[in-house]
Formats: structure tokens, C-alpha cells, sequence
């Protein structure tokens, strides 16, 4: 369903945004510090498989829209480039600064409990869908007539990555932490790199409209 050119250049985009400091990652690492590996690849998990919910609306809006109008679609690509951009602009200006610490007190929940916390929060966040409304589309090629397809095929791979990304950092929660936290400049760097990527594939999109 997607070329090889399109897959890799999808993932390695995905890869570094989900690696780019952020609530999610930072509540993985701080849960698998404070509450155990179990508790911080529950919830990663969870976050990573309410990519899904997102990945359905882009189905539907991509196709709806293409079947509608060439030119809405053009429309949605280039104001997703726009976002993209000022997404990427707020991560380089950021300052970096992410620590890693203890969780609020209270009582613990459970990995289950934990895995629908992040489930629920990441299926309602309007961010996370704005984003996937904006990210998906520019890798998609019209021209080739399954764009539906192809939007579930790069939604489904996000879900993986990000699957495997936050349990990778769920498990080894304690040494990334004491990293992170040893390394101050460690965050602003991937903030960088991260924002980077946000604007190339911004005006990439409005350039090749």
C-alpha cells in the first residue's frame, strides 16, 4: 500500500516526533521511575493505541475530502503545512528543560487502570487530532487513487512506532530518566531536531501542493 520511499520517510519523521519531548513521554518515563515498568508501558501503551481513534477521522476526512474536491484536499494539505510549521517554530524556540521526576502522590493504579488512562486521554486530545489531520495527509499520493488506504496504512504505522517507543521507555524508565534529568540540554536538542522536521515538512507540503 505504500512505496518504500514513502514508508521511510514517514518513519523516520514519526520516530523523531515521538521521541521529541513531550507530555506523553515524559509521563511514560515519570510513572516507570516512580511506579514500576509495568505501570509506564501501560500507559505508553495506551497512548500509543489512541493514535488509533485519529487514524479512523484522517481516514474519513482524507477520503471525504478527495472524493469531494481536489482542491479541498490542497486546501487541508496546505494548512496542515502551515500548522506544521508553526508547530515546529514553538519547538525550536523551546528552552529544553525537560525533567523527569515522581508522579503526584495518591493512590496507585493499576498497569490496567493506567493503560485506559492513556487510552481515553490521547483518543480525546483535540491537539493529537489536529495533528494527525495535518501530519498524515502530506505523505499521502492522490494521484494513485487509495488514499484511504494509504491514510490507514501511515496512521497504523504511527501506532506501531509509538507502541514501541513507550514501551521501550517505559522499560527502561530509570536510566532515561537520570539522563534526561543529568543532561538538561538533552531535551532542547530533540526539541530542535524534532521542530526542524515540523517546518521542512510544512513547506515541503505547500511547495508541492
Amino acid at each position: 500500500m505504500l512505496t518504500p520511499e514513502q514508508f521511510a520517510g514517514f518513519l523516520a519523521a514519526a520516530v523523531l516526533i515521538t521521541l521529541s519531548p513531550g507530555p506523553d513521554n515524559l509521563m511514560v518515563l515519570s510513572l516507570g521511575i516512580a511506579k514500576g515498568r509495568a505501570r509506564g508501558i501501560a500507559f505508553g501503551l495506551g497512548c500509543a493505541l489512541g493514535c488509533l481513534n485519529h487514524t479512523v477521522l484522517a481516514v474519513i476526512g482524507v477520503s471525504a475530502l478527495i472524493a469531494a474536491s481536489p482542491t479541498a484536499f490542497t486546501a487541508l494539505k496546505v494548512a496542515g503545512g502551515l500548522y506544521l510549521i508553526w508547530m515546529g517554530w514553538q519547538a525550536i524556540r523551546s528552552r529544553g528543560g525537560a525533567k523527569v521526576g515522581a508522579t503526584g502522590s495518591g493512590a496507585d493504579e493499576t498497569p490496567g487502570q493506567l493503560f485506559v488512562k492513556g487510552l481515553v486521554a490521547n483518543s480525546i486530545n483535540p491537539k493529537v487530532v489536529l495533528f494527525f489531520l495535518s501530519f498524515l495527509p502530506q505523505f499521502v499520493v492522490a494521484a494513485r487513487g487509495d488514499a484511504n488506504w494509504q491514510t490507514a496504512a501511515l496512521g497504523l504505522t504511527f501506532t506501531a512506532q509509538a507502541a514501541l517507543l513507550f514501551g521501550m521507555l517505559g522499560y527502561f524508565s530509570g536510566a532515561i530518566g537520570q539522563w534526561l534529568n543529568r543532561t538538561p540540554t538533552a531535551g532542547m536538542w530533540l526539541d530542535r531536531v524534532a521542530g526542524a522536521i515540523f517546518i521542512g515538512l510544512g513547506l515541503r507540503l505547500i511547495v508541492a501542493r
